[in-house]
């Protein structure tokens, strides 16, 4: 079975309050889009690596290539206005039979035992996410009234996500709708099952300043 990563880097990093991408900004000196990068080449699974970037930042990621010396083969995809059509066009540009796990490019911190069980479980069971169960205690507001949830029931969506190519492609031939917020939601809405592994609590997604310094310490740990 051949692998694949897309990684999708299309964050504007309006919520990190600065002007800088979250996929670009540093992370012990290097790019936090290169250590996510880094730890597919690293992995056991020696996955096939696209990444999705907008056209306008094409130009700016190989001068940051250039500067740090980053020589990991990769090919990079133009992204969409949404995460689902930057997906789609990723697995457009795959033709042969895979499995393809789609990453957040903000979640540097994945490690290589994820990755190539992702993949392992996603051979066996046809598609695996990432997810962990939450350890706060979960309420749902709805109709402007509150009720309490059972956080035993309650998973906290990761990635990688990793499906077949032939699933995704059938899959990302719908039109997009406002509920798609992740692969497993598109995937699902063709009827297939979704099905989770055991996600990593130091695979934090990088949205707020905070989390740049939460990934800071892990690294340094």
């Amino acid at each position: 079975m051949k692998y694949y990563a897309v990684i999708v880097a299309g964050g504007s990093g309006n919520r990190m309050q600065t002007e800088t991408p979250k996929q670009f900004l540093l992370l012990k000196n290097l790019p936090v889009l290169m250590h996510t990068i880094k730890a597919f080449a690293q992995s056991d699974s020696q996955p096939k690596i696209i990444v999705v970037l907008h056209v306008d930042q094409h130009t700016y990621w190989n001068r940051l290539c250039q500067e740090f010396n980053f020589n990991i083969p990769h090919q990079v995809i133009a992204g969409g206005s949404e995460r689902f059509y930057s997906v789609k066009n990723a697995i457009s540009s795959i033709e042969e039979q895979c499995l393809v796990a789609i990453h957040d490019a903000v979640r540097p911190l994945v490690s290589t035992e994820l990755i190539d069980r992702c993949f392992r479980q996603a051979q066996l069971q046809g598609n695996v996410i990432a997810a962990v169960q939450s350890s706060d205690s979960i309420r749902m507001f709805k109709n402007e009234k509150t009720s309490a949830l059972k956080r035993d029931e309650i998973y906290l969506v990761q990635t990688p996500q990793t499906f077949s190519l032939e699933v995704l492609k059938k899959a990302y031939q719908q039109n997009f709708v406002g509920h798609f917020t992740d692969d497993a939601s598109v995937v699902e809405s063709i009827g297939q099952e979704i099905n989770i592994v055991e996600g990593d609590r130091n695979n934090i997604k990088i949205t707020y300043p905070v989390d740049l310094a939460l990934a800071e310490l892990l690294l340094n740990n």
